[in-house]
């Protein structure tokens, strides 16, 4: 399923958070019934400890790297490739935040990582998580989370940014999740012909070089889609603008996820928190960092207006035919050094096109 892994990611790092927030804020921290004294008396009332509510320490900026792989698990020894690497940077104050993708195939200069005996090169982005996974001695056991480390370092090195913390997805259950929420709501920029579906929503028969049969074909407009359909359409890559179009499909996906949830206002419905994280399952390795309730509460919160997604071009690199893979373009670099600045919102006021719409 590639890149579509780390939608759910996406989702279940700052929608689930969001949720998570408000749950607990409408609960209260510490609520107890009936004043009790130190030796349980009833009526006897004791001094509160205090204690700071969880998050209070996180003040930003924080960056969350959410990353989807290809695990292929039916391949033994298959080894897992970050097919699509997101970034979420919130700011001091915790009052807006920015999501962007990087390309897959960005070249970059991944660093030596003895841990899995890599000595270091300039080559794919995707490739990090994958030579990150080799375990000396355990050729047929690659280890995501180490995989995670490398590519970590990898995107800390290229952005310059700090990863405070991560998620790394395998997929499975996100169209589960958004058949649970009875679909989405989105707002489809451009005529997409699925490479994978036919319009009952069955595969299409694998031949030599491709697939066969009739094709799903999500048209432009307001459209409400299923599960499955959701799932499709922000996979397709062969399509106008390729990769980056498939980026921006995905970040608008998560955004109308987003308002999904936040509109169906869960925190007072417990029955569907339970089906929204049954729908999940055990789709998300949550790579280290701050408690996820902490972050939950340090989000809690932002508002879904202030959730900019921001795409940044690129073209491809090679000499002749010969294809090596991407890089940004100066406008895609200087926008991660106006973010490390705290200027992104001057920045994309002077570049509008950066700023991914619906």
């Amino acid at each position: 399923m590639r890149a579509l892994a780390a939608l759910a990611a996406v989702v279940v790092a700052v929608v689930g958070a969001l949720v998570v927030a408000r749950l607990v804020r409408d609960d209260g921290p510490d609520r107890r019934v009936g004043p009790t004294g130190a030796t349980g008396t009833p009526g006897a009332t004791a001094a509160p400890s205090p204690t700071a509510p969880p998050g209070a320490g996180i003040t930003g900026p924080l960056n969350l790297l959410l990353v989807g792989v290809d695990t292929r698990v039916s391949v033994p020894g298959w080894e897992p490739h970050g097919d699509a690497v997101l970034m979420l940077h919130v700011p001091a104050g915790l009052d807006r935040a920015y999501l962007f993708s990087l390309p897959r195939d960005l070249l970059v200069d991944i660093p030596a990582f003895p841990q899995a005996g890599y000595r270091g090169g300039k080559t794919k982005l995707t490739h990090a998580m994958s030579y990150g996974s080799r375990v000396p001695g355990k050729p047929r056991q690659p280890s995501a989370a180490q995989g995670y480390d490398l590519l970590r370092s990898t995107v800390s090195g290229y952005t310059g940014l700090r990863v405070d913390a991560g998620a790394v997805l395998t997929f499975g259950g996100f169209d589960k999740l958004v058949d649970t929420l009875g679909g989405v709501d989105l707002y489809v920029d451009q005529r997409v012909v699925s490479l994978h579906r036919r319009p009952d929503g069955k595969h299409r028969s694998p031949v030599p070089g491709g697939y066969t049969g009739p094709q799903m074909v999500y048209e432009k407009g307001e459209r409400h889609l299923n599960g499955w359909q959701a799932l499709d359409y922000a996979r397709q890559r062969y399509i106008s603008g390729g990769d980056y179009a498939r980026q921006r499909h995905q970040q608008q996906l998560i955004k109308a996820l987003v308002t999904r949830i936040l509109g169906e206002d869960l925190a007072r419905q417990p029955d569907r928190v339970e089906q929204v994280v049954a729908a999940l399952g055990d789709t998300l390795i949550y790579a280290g960092g701050p408690r996820i309730v902490d972050i939950a509460y340090a989000l809690g919160g932002l508002p879904p207006d202030r959730f900019v997604l921001v795409g940044l071009p690129g073209a491809g690199v090679g000499k002749g035919r010969a294809y090596r893979g991407e890089q940004l373009t100066a406008v895609g670099r200087t926008f991660l050094t106006e973010l490390r600045a705290g200027r992104a919102d001057a920045y994309l006021a002077d570049h509008p096109e950066l700023v991914v719409r619906k």
